[in-house]
């Protein structure tokens, strides 16, 4: 029954919930009063990073402040995002985190000091796209199948590299190996750039690149593309076959790339910088951008990235434990 004294004690509550979200609200509305530091947790010039870089431009557009790229590459990524984790939750800090960090990180190392999946907040999913399988010239390999009997009479010989443990390029190699039962020694390196670098110069034979990063070595020779790694052909190289249509049956790897903060972040402060986030992805300058290099722009809801989080940790647990990989 509704009286008097319950009428006070929920208007009470309502006062109370009132000044509870009044600093949140002030602070969301004068947000941000200063540059924003867009963590990326990768070495210069690979695929986080160059997203990285086109978001910021897009962002200090329309925030109206600077949002400066921090790289901090190191330890397959978990040193910028254990960084950003443990940043205040004001909306200064801000990781551009790759979909990897979610799904495989948690199942691949032994000890973290921070939950990806907990201690960071979703934001915005900005882009995918298929990794692309590329070798070194001289590798006597032109399709998957040369590669897989390359290297079933060469078990152990053959390395193919990776932009570091745990990482979406890491583990496409991972799940080629054990769909095939291939004995291929992995290299990990801080970033997808350097990797690419030793793989021009035939100090490593192979890798699982994202696209943008490889694609300009692809289309000037520098690499040899053998197949991309997504459920269909990559829009951005359709002469090439996926995994899967050049026989490694259910084969199939991705990789997406997102806005994440600390866990804490006032829900305003979130949903302005998710509404930066879609005028970003809606940008033609941005989107044609992204496109060349091959990325495909996806955008949506906080809520939708949480959703994205949920299905790679659920799709990458199985396979992590069964390659049998692990980081101390």
């Amino acid at each position: 029954m509704w009286t008097s004294a319950t009428s006070t004690i929920a208007a009470a509550i309502v006062l109370a919930a009132s000044a509870a979200l009044a600093p949140q609200t002030s602070q969301a509305q004068s947000y941000p009063e200063k540059s924003i530091r867009l963590i990326v947790p990768y070495a210069p010039g690979g695929a986080t990073d160059i997203i990285g870089r086109a978001t910021a431009e897009e962002l200090t557009k329309t925030l109206g402040q600077p949002v400066v790229v921090d790289n901090r590459p190191g330890a397959g990524a978990n040193l910028g995002s254990e960084m950003a984790a443990k940043s205040a939750p004001d909306g200064y800090t801000v990781l551009v985190s790759a979909s990897s960090l979610h799904g495989i990180t948690p199942f691949l190392y032994t000890k973290l000091n921070y939950d990806p999946n907990k201690d960071l907040a979703p934001v915005i999913v900005l882009a995918q796209f298929s990794n692309v399988l590329v070798v070194n010239p001289t590798v006597k390999a032109n399709s998957v199948q040369e590669l897989i009997a390359l290297a079933k009479a060469n078990p152990g010989k053959l390395t193919c590299a990776s932009s570091g443990a745990g990482s979406s390029i890491h583990m496409s190699c991972e799940m080629f190996k054990h769909m095939l039962g291939l004995d291929i020694t992995h290299v990990p390196y801080k970033g997808s750039a350097p990797a690419v670098t030793d793989l021009i110069g035939g100090q490593v034979d192979m890798m699982f690149d994202n696209i943008p990063s490889a694609i300009s070595h692809i289309r000037a020779g520098k690499l040899r593309a053998l197949a991309t790694t997504g459920a269909k052909r990559a829009a951005s190289l359709p002469e090439l076959p996926t995994i899967d249509e050049s026989g490694v049956k259910g084969y199939a790897s991705g990789a997406w790339f997102g806005l994440v903060v600390p866990t804490g972040t006032p829900p305003a402060i979130i949903a302005r910088l998710n509404a930066e986030g879609q005028k970003a992805v809606q940008s033609p300058a941005f989107v044609k951008r992204m496109n060349d290099l091959g990325y495909e722009i996806v955008g949506g809801t906080p809520e939708q990235m949480a959703a994205m989080i949920k299905d790679e940790y659920e799709r990458w647990g199985p396979i992590v434990k069964a390659s049998g990989a692990k980081v101390n």
